[in-house]
């Protein structure tokens, strides 16, 4: 039996019908999951950034990483102008919806045997292509770099996607964010090599090795660290005058 166009442009957007209702509803059920793997992820990379280790936290399921976040990182709710806001928590902020948010700011204090053994703060800025994502951690006497992580870009890979890898992130560890007069100097990417650009001995400490053909995102990294730390000087400036 044949049937006309009328069957066929019916069928055919019954089925449309269908495939959008059956793809919202998988969405709808996976959702949860995606958010509690999003959120686990981020704690990897804050544990990651304090050094843990990077073997272990890879075998641990998501139950286990916030377990162990649990156990050693305090989240702290600042504001710029360097106070503490103890009625938010940094699951509550909302920078992108809210306004008043915007002044807050997210800190992380990493508890080793019952003491603070450093602060991370989180760090965004703009690469080649994509937005970076990752966070900085400090020792405790906010000055020396512990380490750093890159959880999300889309900068290219082999070239600007190298901030991911290990060799990268690994050249900031002992790095300092101060000069010899406590001034805030932050750490630059140099184009090329540290040992080959940078002749000074005393100013080395401020700078990393570069990525090879990714100058752009060189750069990013190099702004998104010397504003976000900016940002974060009205509280530890406090936290060091205490010390």
């Amino acid at each position: 039996m044949e049937r006309g166009n009328a069957y066929t442009i019916f069928f055919a957007a019954l089925i449309c019908v269908i495939a959008s209702l059956s793809l919202t509803f998988v969405t709808q059920k996976l959702e949860p999951y995606k958010t509690a793997n999003e959120l686990a992820y981020q704690r990897k990379n804050i544990l990651l950034a304090f050094g843990m280790d990077g073997t272990e936290l890879a075998k641990m399921k998501n139950d286990a990483i916030n377990d162990l976040y649990t156990q050693r990182i305090e989240e702290l709710v600042l504001h710029k102008d360097g106070y503490l806001v103890p009625d938010r928590t940094v699951a509550s902020l909302k920078p992108d919806e809210n306004a008043s948010d915007k002044d807050l700011l997210a800190l992380y204090q990493f508890k080793a045997d019952g003491a603070i053994a450093g602060y991370a703060l989180p760090i965004v800025g703009k690469g080649l292509w994509s937005t970076l994502y990752g966070y900085l951690a400090l020792e405790k006497d906010l000055n020396t770099v512990l380490g750093i992580t890159f959880y999300k870009h889309g900068e290219t890979p082999g070239l600007g996607g190298e901030i991911s890898e290990a060799w990268f992130q690994e050249n900031f560890r002992g790095k300092k964010i101060l000069d010899a007069d406590g001034k805030l100097r932050s750490i630059s990417v140099v184009k090329g090599l540290v040992h080959e650009r940078i002749h000074d001995e005393g100013q080395k400490r401020h700078f990393v090795d570069g990525i090879s053909g990714a100058t752009i995102t060189s750069k990013g990294v190099t702004a998104m660290l010397a504003e976000t730390l900016e940002i974060y000087q009205a509280y530890f400036s406090k936290l060091r005058g205490g010390m």
